[in-house]
């Protein structure tokens, strides 16, 4: 982002942009990073309440919305490309919030300050809409700008200043999850041409994952490994890997390696095995109903690998309510001090200290 300095950059010259989509505090990385930006304000507009607090914007009635304002240089960055980055860090098919803020005020908008950036947002809407990614109509509203309040300074760069808690809040929203899938097809073709212009071997790059055939993988996992990942198995509680592993880290699909859980949401169930509140990846883990019992469950499988995990329950802890039952043996545990050098750096943030 361009510096903020007042006497390198004529403020007075700089365009406005002001956009709405969602949480504000997971709005502003997209933008800053681009080349071009001078300032990213997080704020409220769209209502008919002067100088709301965010108690007041947070009961939904006074018709404002959590939106952002941001104030780029027009010789280096235009208002289209600002309009690229909006439309790819949203749900534009959510009308009633945006992942797991839900209510009227993380509705998705569009403020345009003037005639020409009301044309460029329809004609941006009309074509996302045309280019059938997504399977619903979107809903984004384009709405002639009004006033726009800064918010309180604890949520201006909310992402830098509570690192920890961004991070955390982040990779729980599904945001971040759900950009993943809209625009899967775009990140392979950018990993291609990056690859390309690197001069290595792109289809190596993308390939998607290969789950090992049974042979191999009985050859690579322990008896009870394969029991119970390949057939579906339970080990012993309070006779586990993991059970009482208070290490900070993730946890692992033991398969797959992808991502599946974060210690920071293990707790003591007194089960007997590794219990979680939530995943720190959802989209890396699919549910079954499964009724092999007595009972009907509800099965946990990884996605990547289809390997048997565990169960979830729905006698857990706040905030989530839930219990994730997890066998140690589908799970590979890396530890905080690894997660750089096992290729999980992104990860590491969550366990900063304020």
């Amino acid at each position: 982002m361009e510096t903020k300095d007042t006497k390198t950059i004529d403020r007075e010259n700089l365009a406005k942009a002001t956009f709405a989509g969602g949480c504000f505090w997971c709005m502003e990385p997209p933008f800053e990073k681009l080349e071009g930006v001078v300032d990213v304000i997080s704020g409220y507009t769209g209502g008919h309440t002067a100088n709301p607090t965010y108690e007041e914007v947070s009961t939904g009635r006074t018709g404002h919305v959590e939106a952002n304002q941001i104030l780029y240089n027009p010789s280096r960055i235009s208002y289209a490309e600002l309009l690229e980055v909006f439309w790819r860090n949203i749900d534009p098919t959510d009308e009633y919030g945006q992942f797991v803020d839900r209510g009227p005020q993380y509705a998705t908008a569009v403020f345009y300050h003037d005639a020409e950036q009301k044309r460029l947002a329809e004609e941006s809407r009309d074509r996302l809409q045309q280019s059938g990614r997504f399977d619903r109509p979107i809903v984004t509203e384009i709405r002639e700008y009004q006033e726009f309040y800064e918010a309180e300074a604890y949520h201006q760069d909310y992402h830098k200043t509570h690192k920890t808690g961004y991070a955390y809040y982040r990779s729980a929203s599904g945001r971040d999850g759900f950009i993943d899938r809209a625009w899967k097809d775009e990140k392979k073709k950018n990993m291609v041409n990056e690859q390309a212009e690197a001069g290595t071997d792109s289809d190596e790059a993308v390939r998607e994952y290969e789950k090992p055939t049974a042979e191999e993988l009985s050859c690579s996992l322990t008896s009870l490994q394969f029991e119970v990942t390949q057939k579906d198995g339970t080990e012993a509680a309070f006779r586990n890997a993991y059970w009482d592993n208070k290490r900070e880290g993730i946890y692992v699909d033991l398969v797959s390696k992808k991502p599946l859980f974060s210690s920071l949401d293990k707790y003591q169930s007194g089960s007997g095995w590794p219990s979680f509140t939530q995943p720190l990846e959802p989209d890396n883990l699919v549910e079954k109903t499964d009724r092999r019992l007595w009972e009907t469950r509800t099965e946990v499988r990884s996605k990547h690998a289809d390997s048997h995990l565990g169960h979830v329950f729905s006698d857990g802890p706040t905030p989530t309510g839930l219990r994730y039952c997890i066998n140690s043996s589908a799970l590979r545990f890396v530890p905080k001090e690894d997660l750089v050098k096992e290729g999980f750096g992104e990860y590491l943030v969550l366990f900063e200290k304020k």
